[in-house]
């Protein structure tokens, strides 16, 4: 059953000096481990739509959604980011806002971008129960180059910004924030493998066979390299957005990983 609006709760938060938007959807349980999701380059919390409370009530688990600085109605950006701005986030920011919410070992579910991020804080702090990886990046690949490279020119011909517009306060800094740090050369090196073998909760990865952004090779490398138990979702006719290219099969993996880490029995059709 769906979480009524009503009971949803939109706050916002300060986290290393920056108003953060959070979104939080309870449950009727306290036992069941909290679910945190993780944006992409360009999401936001309004970006995720329905997904996070379709897998909140999948799963019965409480859920925090939020936009991290410089996405959706968070503080704005001030400057550019840096080549650590992931690690910034795990190392840095996740932390202060999970202490603040009070969730312990959460379960991260993260795309993209916050795929990424959720790797980087699972290696560093070892206190994750789980992660939900959709489309994970953990080194640069020269297809997510030419595919951020292809992303400017359609951000400055077509209707993208108005679109984004809908999602962030200021889609243009948004946007370049994100493509310029993307298509710096420094950025070329930037690379996460490090923490891998250091992770050792369960993860699962789903990856779209048709990302635009990133290849297996991206997951056969988290599998290979991780500390813990992987599992592995491929999907055919999937982009960059399992969630929304193949959301019903996404959500039943997901339910099964989450209910078999929390220990609840999944319903077979994974609702």
């Amino acid at each position: 059953m769906d979480t009524p609006d009503s009971v949803r709760q939109v706050t916002t938060l300060n986290v290393q000096g920056h108003s953060l938007e959070v979104l939080r959807i309870p449950s009727a349980s306290s036992q069941l481990p909290g679910l945190v999701f993780l944006h992409e380059g360009l999401g936001s919390v309004s970006h995720w739509r329905d997904f996070p409370a379709q897998v909140a009530a999948a799963t019965g688990c409480p859920a925090t959604v939020y936009s991290r600085y410089g996405s959706g109605n968070s503080d704005l950006l001030t400057g550019p980011r840096t080549v650590r701005y992931m690690h910034e986030e795990a190392l840095d920011s996740l932390p202060d806002l999970l202490a603040q919410l009070g969730i312990e070992h959460p379960i991260l579910i993260g795309h993209s971008d916050g795929a990424s991020i959720a790797l980087i804080y699972a290696g560093a702090h070892d206190c994750a129960r789980g992660l939900v990886l959709l489309a994970p990046h953990v080194f640069v690949e020269e297809l997510s180059l030419q595919s951020i490279a292809a992303a400017k020119t359609t951000f400055e011909t077509t209707e993208l910004p108005a679109l984004l517009a809908r999602h962030h306060r200021d889609p243009a800094r948004t946007f370049w924030g994100w493509n310029q740090i993307w298509l710096h050369p420094d950025f070329r090196h930037w690379n996460i493998e490090e923490y891998l073998p250091r992770i050792t909760c369960p993860v699962l990865v789903i990856q779209g066979l048709n990302d635009q952004y990133g290849t297996m090779a991206q997951v056969e490398t988290i599998r290979q390299k991780s500390g813990g138990r992987v599992e592995v979702l491929a999907l055919a006719d999937c982009l960059h957005s399992p969630q929304r290219d193949q959301p019903e099969a996404v959500l039943s993996a997901i339910t099964r990983f989450v209910s078999g880490i929390a220990g609840l029995k999944a319903e077979p059709n994974g609702v």
